[in-house]
């Protein structure tokens, strides 16, 4: 699926001091990456604070993002659980006409086996709406999504077209590679090795980072997608010290951190999760000043 090759985000949540959505920092966010290069955009992931999100919360920011974007960029909604029948009913019942296909992580906390992992995504497969992207974050969900697993469930279902893989491991993600369909997305989900796994033959990134440095880290993955492997690497080691920064206490403090210091929005975010210690929010800020 060519509109989903390159540089994808996964876009925060903001929110007002008061804890609730910031509408207008929302939009800001949104037009930020249309007018710096961003491919596509990818809503209610992680990134976003879902999980202390409301139903009605949600429906407001999918309502705010689609309507910003007007159809300028593909639009990427994470629906994902621990609960199959849950996940298959979410599926079923949102308004997905605006977008172009569905992230699901892989269940967390049960730790099912692979054949368990199998089975949670050949259910959904079948009845899916929408193309689905599988994800695989291992720090997130306690448990990995094996190549094999993967391979089999590309192979198996057309509905399945990609997976963001978050296990940090270069290797793994070239086993995805070199076993999967030729038209099959590996995308990046750590941003750290976004380029080892461009150039290896994966289809991009689904970024955090991205979002915070839309220009320039868009670029790099272009770059890498052409093998302009010396001007790829020249922006990844610039921008490499901001990727340590933003994760060093958590997402999507880091960022929020980011776009605080530019001006976007505020860096507010719910518990369990809090603000960017002022160390952090100072280091961040003179790297932004530098860059």
């Amino acid at each position: 699926m060519k509109e989903l090759t390159g540089t994808g985000v996964a876009l925060i949540t903001p929110f007002k001091e008061d804890f609730s959505v910031d509408v207008e920092g929302l939009k800001r966010v949104v037009r930020y990456q249309i007018d710096n290069g961003i491919d596509y955009l990818v809503v209610l992931g992680t990134t976003a604070e879902s999980a202390t999100l409301s139903k009605e919360e949600k429906q407001l920011v999918i309502d705010t993002i689609v309507a910003e974007n007007d159809g300028a960029l593909p639009l990427v909604l994470g629906i994902g659980g621990n609960d199959t029948k849950a996940v298959m009913a979410e599926m079923n019942t949102r308004d997905l006409s605006a977008f172009t296909a569905i992230l699901s992580v892989s269940p967390m906390y049960n730790k099912p086996t692979q054949e368990g992992i199998y089975q949670h995504f050949a259910a959904i497969a079948q009845m899916a709406p929408k193309p689905i992207i599988l994800y695989n974050v291992p720090g997130r969900t306690a448990s990995n999504m094996l190549p094999e697993t993967v391979i089999r469930l590309a192979n198996d279902f057309e509905s399945i077209i990609g997976i963001k893989e978050a296990a940090g491991n270069i290797v793994q993600a070239m086993q995805m590679i070199a076993g999967t369909p030729d038209d099959f997305l590996v995308i990046s989900g750590d941003d750290m090795i976004t380029l080892p796994m461009v150039l290896a033959g994966g289809a991009g990134v689904i970024s955090v980072i991205g979002e915070g440095f839309p220009e320039d880290f868009s670029k790099m993955v272009r770059l890498g997608l052409d093998r302009k492997v010396d001007e790829a690497y020249e922006i990844h080691h610039r921008i490499a010290p901001a990727i340590d920064y933003i994760f060093e206490e958590g997402n999507p403090a880091g960022i929020k951190s980011v776009f605080k210091k530019r001006g976007i929005c505020g860096d507010t975010v719910r518990l369990p999760l809090v603000k960017a210690s002022p160390k952090l929010e100072s280091k961040i800020s003179a790297f932004i000043e530098a860059w």
